[in-house]
């Protein structure tokens, strides 16, 4: 059985992944307006920083 691309379990062929990422209800047609679109879809927000409770940076290595 082959794996799902879009959650961690086999495919169920569901067909979620070939929707469409800017109108779920339309089959991908491979157009690239997600991609090559509005900047909007092309940026990720950061709504909040979690920082290390040990005191140390992210990534630093444990003594």
């Amino acid at each position: 059985m082959k794996q799902c691309v879009l959650y961690d379990r086999e495919c169920i062929d569901c067909g979620e992944c070939d929707r469409c990422d800017l109108d779920p209800n339309k089959i991908c047609d491979n157009c690239m307006k997600c991609v090559n679109g509005d900047q909007m879809f092309r940026s990720i927000l950061i709504d909040k920083v979690i920082a290390a409770e040990d005191g140390k940076k992210p990534g630093e290595a444990q003594s």
